[in-house]
Order: structure tokens, then C-alpha cells, then sequence
């Protein structure tokens, strides 16, 4: 109340002394003039053009926020009147399962990271070179077995075969023992021949073994072995169908087969060794290949993919934690916190308020015949009815909108102005006069507004000279504040004008 009464009392100063002004000028030009009536003698000047508007402080950013989910509210951060960043938690519902899910999220996040970023850099030069000693070894133990099945060979058919040959390195071996079977006795004598030439070129093979030919040794070696196998299932069966004699008793037809055996066994051995070692060098082989080649270009791609989903995933665990959290979206002022800890709430409920820390502003409405001249970046002056006259602050106008807004049946245009200070007395809701600076008119003539008449002709001035008065037609400019108007022909500087036109 006390304030309202000295808003009044400042308000009728300023009413007082607007009129005592008024009455004044009424007695200069009036009370002196007598029956001529008030005149002005017209003088060029530079003027200041400016729009005088009220208008009411605001903040500017003004929100009441609430929490985007249902629940019990765990906590609250923040007190009224108190100023916060962006960002800042005010008050979080309960949400410690969402909290671990955005974690593994997270986690898994990362390990997609580190598998995309090992796959990219490719294979460690320690890994290549453990790749290759792979290989060197895969080679090194393929001929050995390649060395080792030969002698096994050779042994084979010089103890378990030749015992029952006569001549047996011989263009013509000859079996001991008698055998029902003449075609298979031949058969085997060829066969015989034969694997002497294959144990000759086997030999020969051995010697040049080297890493390059390792596998093209091998399957030559499992040639040789398929040929000396023939030779001892050819045996097998001739000793099967031996006949005993004086020389070679059944005794001995029976060491002999299990000689066979045993041979045919160590043939296979050998065969199944050199497969192996061959299987194992191909891949030691193919690993060292992809190791040296690095990733494919689908590779990369499909552990991009991954890195994305678990991207995804983790976006959604966030906004799904933040539903259940109201921060702050700017820095600024809390205004109101009724949220209180152990409280149900729904989206629904707006508990919460601020206000920005910034710089306050003023929102006016710009009448369109003064909307011309206001443009972002206009200076202007602002007192606050709070206060008085007495305690301007400088303002500017930050925004003017493209679109009018209809006061009272009238088209106004909303201005925003900024102030260019902070000052702790300025408060959201203020009442605020407004004088807008839009330019200066350079050595204009500008007269009372009122001293312009309009007849059937046109505008008008009435002129004194000599004591005799003149109505003289003139052409109006711009309106450089309220109750003057620019004269842009039709006077000259020194012309003496009534203040009130006579009508023709």
C-alpha cells in the first residue's frame, strides 16, 4: 500500500509538472499573442527523432518444468532464489535400474570401440612374425615326414620284401618260394622293378628338399608311398598263396606275412604323417595370409555396424535416465521448487520454475505509423514506474517482429529491448516508459504538429508577414517524436507561423 501511494505521488509530480509546462507555453504563445494569435519563428535544426512506448519487463527465458516420467522423487538439488548453470540436476525421481542399464550400455559401447579400433590397426608385426615362425616350423616338420617316409620305405622293402626276392635291385628279381598264382608271382616281380626305380628317384628327391618345394615334395611322396603299397599288397598275397618246398618251409611263409604286415603298417603311418604335416603347414600358411592382408573392407564395416548399434543402445538408456531427471536448460534463478523428496509425481506436474540470469527485457507494442523507424540495434532510455524519472537505464532494441499484433483494434508490432547492464533493481514485471532513439534529422524545420492544417488544397501552414497573415501550402515529412512533424518544403528558416492554422 505504501508503495502504491508514493508510485502515485511520483506519477503526480511528473502530471504536475507536465501541466505547469502545458499552462506555460499556452501563456507564452496565447496570453502573448493576443487577437494575432501564438506564433514560432522557424529555425533548421537537427533533431532527434524518437518513439516513446511503454512496455513490462521480463525475463529473458521464463519456463516451469516437470519430470517427463512417473514415480517417487529420490532428491531434490536446489533452493528458490537460487542460481544455477545449465545443466545443473534440480530433483531426480528413483531410477537405479535405468542408471545400470546405461552402464552396461555403455560397456558394451566401448568394447565395440576397442573391437572396431584393433581391427582397423590391423595385425601387430609380433603377430605376423609368430605367424610366420608357424610356417617355417609347419615346413620344417612336413620334411621331416616327407625324409622319415622314405626311410621307412626303403627299409620296408629291403627287410620285409627283398627276404623273399633273389636279385631284387635287378632288371630281373626272382621270388623264392613257389606260388599257385603265376600271373600274380609276375605281377609282383614287376611291381618289384618298379618300386626300385621309385626308391632311386625318391633318393634323388630327398637330397634337394628344400622350404620352397615342401608341399609339392609332399604329394610326390604320397605317390611313391601309393606305389610301394601296391608292392606290398602284391606280397601279401603271394605269400598267401605260397607253396611250401624244401627251401621255403610253411614256417617261413608265415614270417614272411607278418613281415608284410608290419610293413604295409608303417606305410600307412607314414602316409597319414605326411597328410597331417601338410594339413598343418596349409594353415600355418593361410594365417600368416590373413595376418599380412589385414581387415576386409566388410570386416570394418560390420564392426562399424556393431559400434552404431551399441550406440543406439546407449542413446536410449540416456533418454530414458533422463526422463526420470529435471535439470536446468540455462543458467538462471530457481523461482519455485515444490518438489519434495518422497513424493509421487506424473508429467503432469509442473513443480519446478526459473527464470534466465541474464540481461532482463522489455516487451513493447510499436504503434504502425511509428514502426517505420524502429529497427534492431536502436538505442533508448527506460525508466521503470518503481522508481521514478529520476533513475534511467539504457536499453536497445534486440527484436522487432515481421507479423503485427492487434492492441485495442489497432495494429502494433512486438519490440524487444534489451537493457545493456545488469542492475538488481530491475524485476520481472515491471512497468517501463520506453524512448526509443530511431536517428537524427540534420537541419530539418520541424514544427508543432498542430500548427499544420488540411484543407480541400492540401496541407497547410498560416505564415505572418508583415502582420498580415498567409495560409501557404507546405509538404510534410517524418514524424520525429510525438506532437512535432518535419516541414520538407514550404518554409524557410527565419518564416514566422501561427501555432494555430486559420482555415481559408
Amino acid at each position: 500500500m505504501i508503495l502504491s501511494l508514493r508510485r502515485l505521488a511520483a506519477r503526480g509530480w511528473r502530471y504536475a509538472l507536465a501541466l505547469a509546462v502545458v499552462l506555460f507555453l499556452a501563456w507564452f504563445f496565447f496570453g502573448r499573442g493576443g487577437a494575432s494569435g501564438a506564433t514560432l519563428s522557424v529555425r533548421r535544426a537537427n533533431v532527434v527523432e524518437r518513439v516513446n512506448v511503454s512496455g513490462t519487463v521480463t525475463a529473458k527465458q521464463d519456463v516451469r518444468l516437470g519430470f517427463a516420467a512417473n514415480g517417487r522423487i529420490s532428491g531434490t538439488y536446489a533452493a528458490v532464489g537460487q542460481r544455477v548453470r545449465a545443466g545443473t540436476m534440480l530433483a531426480q525421481i528413483e531410477n537405479g535400474d535405468l542408471a545400470a542399464a546405461l552402464s552396461q550400455k555403455q560397456a558394451a559401447l566401448k568394447k565395440a570401440q576397442a573391437d572396431l579400433a584393433s581391427l582397423k590397426a590391423g595385425t601387430r608385426s609380433e603377430e605376423v612374425a609368430v605367424a610366420a615362425i608357424a610356417v617355417t616350423n609347419a615346413r620344417a616338420g612336413l620334411l621331416d615326414s616327407i625324409r622319415s617316409a622314405y626311410t621307412t620305405a626303403d627299409d620296408t622293402v629291403r627287410t620285409k620284401v627283398d627276404q623273399f626276392f633273389s636279385d631284387s635291385r635287378s632288371k630281373d628279381p626272382r621270388i623264392t618260394f613257389l606260388v599257385s598264382n603265376m600271373t600274380l608271382k609276375s605281377a609282383l616281380e614287376r611291381d618289384r622293378v618298379a618300386v626300385e626305380e621309385t626308391l632311386a628317384a625318391w633318393a634323388l628327391m630327398v637330397a634337394r628338399l628344400t622350404n620352397d618345394n615342401a608341399a609339392a615334395s609332399a604329394k610326390q611322396a604320397q605317390a611313391y608311398l601309393a606305389r610301394v603299397l601296391a608292392l606290398l599288397n602284391d606280397a601279401s598275397a603271394a605269400v598267401n598263396q605260397g607253396l611250401p618246398s624244401g627251401t621255403v618251409t610253411a614256417a617261413s611263409l608265415t614270417s614272411y606275412g607278418t613281415d608284410i604286415a608290419a610293413g604295409r603298417t608303417s606305410i600307412n603311418a607314414a602316409a597319414a604323417a605326411i597328410t597331417a604335416d601338410s594339413a598343418t603347414l596349409d594353415s600355418a600358411e593361410k594365417t600368416l595370409a590373413l595376418k599380412q592382408a589385414g581387415p576386409t573392407l566388410e570386416a570394418v564395416a560390420a564392426e562399424e555396424a556393431a559400434v552404431a548399434a551399441a550406440q543406439a543402445e546407449v542413446a536410449s538408456a540416456a533418454a530414458a535416465l533422463a526422463e526420470t531427471r529435471v535439470v536446468a536448460p540455462f543458467d538462471g534463478i530457481v523461482t519455485r521448487m515444490d518438489a519434495k523428496a518422497g513424493s509421487i509425481v506424473s508429467p503432469s506436474d509442473a513443480l519446478i520454475s526459473m527464470q534466465s540470469d541474464g540481461l532482463f527485457q522489455i516487451e513493447t507494442f510499436v504503434p504502425e505509423v511509428a514502426i517505420g523507424t524502429v529497427t534492431v540495434g536502436n538505442t533508448a532510455t527506460t525508466t521503470l514506474d518503481a522508481y521514478g524519472s529520476g533513475a534511467a537505464f539504457p536499453a536497445k532494441v534486440i527484436a522487432v517482429d515481421p507479423a503485427e499484433t492487434v492492441k485495442d483494434g489497432v495494429p502494433t508490432y512486438k519490440t524487444t529491448l534489451a537493457f545493456l547492464s545488469r542492475d538488481s533493481r530491475i524485476r520481472s514485471g515491471m512497468t517501463a516508459d520506453v524512448v526509443i532513439t530511431t536517428g537524427t534529422l540534420s537541419g530539418a524545420i520541424v514544427i508543432p504538429i498542430g500548427a499544420v492544417g488540411e484543407g480541400v488544397l492540401g496541407k497547410f501552414v498560416t505564415v505572418v508577414v508583415d502582420g498580415r497573415t498567409e495560409n501557404r501550402p507546405v509538404t510534410t515529412g517524418r514524424i520525429p517524436s510525438t506532437g512535432q512533424i518535419e516541414i520538407v518544403s514550404g518554409l524557410e528558416e527565419g518564416d514566422v507561423i501561427r501555432l494555430s492554422p486559420l482555415l481559408p
